[in-house]
């Protein structure tokens, strides 16, 4: 069990991601005690996972080191490898219960839980997980920051990539109507990274609707077609399926041309969509995390227009991508917003 001392307030913040990280460097700036809670062993959460971020192309590393320096202080208690299962609250203390035992005490707390990415394996037609030329737009990260290899010869002259748009992401058959609106600059960014990796190769986007909304994001999707020729197709794929050759071959619909396309690719890459991390189910006063089920929605906040960081319950809050999909610069504006909302609270309402 965490020891509070009851001359400072505590801060629990659940998921030690962009969302998590920022919060608690702000808190703890505010003489404020952070209980940093993560299930992983490391902090980073997604970011951690890329190579490069959109839509200047600065190295995540960067921006990671940065927010893991802001939390090596005395008064930010990092518990690794611990699944958050309740959180409980009575005469106005918290009581946060993991998996394994575990009892935190605090004064507030933070769900910053993220999210997950939409499991590709669900849409079969693509081929994800049978044939290894299909990867994620996760496992592209992987490849480009070395970690993994190429599915491919990658020495070989005129490559051929193909990027599929809204994948989990705006499909009715998923469960998933919303959409992940860091996809489509997502994909412009990898694209724009595997003409650099190979020249001479050339690159297919299928898109539903190209949605570039964050600054900088239309001159990037330019300057992907003029500077960079990646070739943008309006359709949906149908199927992926092995070649004679063993490279891939994809059907869609040109729905501009309005014509069927049949196309031989190298590798096909997935824009996997984000899905809730969590979801939260009240019993008799006590908050449950649970695994969300297929379909369901990211956490609701109190009110969309006045309290967005705010749940149901006094000094129980939501930051980040746990909302919805969100932007790195999003995330890390909304941790400050919500970090805010907390020493108001404190100032407001415990004395």
């Amino acid at each position: 069990m965490s020891q509070k001392n009851n001359n400072i307030k505590q801060v629990a913040i659940i998921g030690a991601g962009p969302a998590g990280l920022q919060a608690a460097t702000v808190l703890s700036q505010n003489q404020v005690q952070v209980l940093l809670i993560d299930k992983q062993a490391k902090t980073g959460g997604h970011l951690e996972k890329w190579s490069h971020l959109f839509p200047d192309s600065r190295p995540s590393n960067e921006i990671l080191k940065v927010l893991q320096q802001g939390i090596q202080k005395e008064n930010i208690q990092f518990f690794k490898n611990k699944r958050v299962s309740k959180i409980s609250k009575s005469n106005g203390q918290w009581e946060l219960g993991t998996d394994d035992g575990l009892v935190i005490n605090s004064d507030a707390v933070v769900i910053a839980t993220g999210f997950n990415t939409f499991d590709a394996h669900q849409k079969e037609e693509y081929g994800y997980g049978i044939y290894p030329a299909v990867v994620t737009s996760e496992n592209l990260e992987s490849i480009f920051k070395g970690e993994t290899t190429w599915p491919f010869n990658s020495s070989g002259k005129d490559l051929r990539f193909g990027i599929v748009h809204c994948v989990g992401s705006r499909d009715a058959k998923c469960g998933n109507l919303y959409c992940s609106k860091v996809c489509c600059v997502t994909a412009v960014k990898q694209a724009i990274e595997l003409k650099k990796k190979f020249p001479g190769a050339t690159v297919y986007c299928f898109y539903m609707d190209m949605r570039m909304f964050g600054t900088g994001y239309e001159e990037l999707y330019q300057e992907a077609q003029t500077k960079y020729n990646i070739q943008f197709i309006r359709g949906r794929l149908s199927e992926a399926s092995p070649s004679q050759d063993n490279r891939l071959q994809v059907k869609a619909e040109d729905t501009l041309l309005g014509r069927p396309a049949k196309l031989t690719l190298d590798m096909l890459v997935l824009m996997v969509g984000m899905i809730p991390a969590v979801s939260l189910e009240m019993k008799n006063d006590a908050v449950y995390l649970n695994q969300p089920a297929y379909g369901s929605s990211f956490i609701t906040p109190d009110d969309v227009f006045l309290k967005m960081n705010h749940h149901q319950q006094a000094g129980l809050f939501i930051t980040g991508a746990c909302k919805g999909p969100a932007s790195i610069p999003e995330v890390l504006q909304d941790a400050k917003a919500t970090s805010i909302e907390v020493l108001n609270y404190f100032n407001n309402k415990i004395k």
